[in-house]
């Protein structure tokens, strides 16, 4: 399983297709917000399209809303959470 920059690219790649993103993986920094104007702008449905992308991709279940809330904060929190589970 892929560790530090290259998952965050991975998981940045993932993120453009999957949710079919308006901008290049490159653009997305580590600790943009994914959620909320400041951030990449996703909703609640980018976000359980995020979720099964996450799984799919990289193995990693997201059960519960408090999981998904603390997970989903950024494209590192996600990279933390996959590393901390391989």
């Amino acid at each position: 399983m892929a560790q530090g920059a290259e998952l965050r690219a991975l998981i940045k790649e993932m993120m453009v297709e999957s949710l079919m993103l308006d901008c290049e993986a490159g653009e997305i920094g580590d600790e943009t917000p994914i959620f909320g104007a400041e951030g990449l702008g996703l909703d609640s449905v980018d976000a359980l399209q995020l979720v099964v992308g996450i799984e799919k991709e990289f193995g990693l279940k997201i059960g519960d809303a408090e999981k998904a809330k603390a997970v989903l904060q950024n494209v590192e929190t996600i990279a933390r959470e996959i590393e901390s589970q391989a």
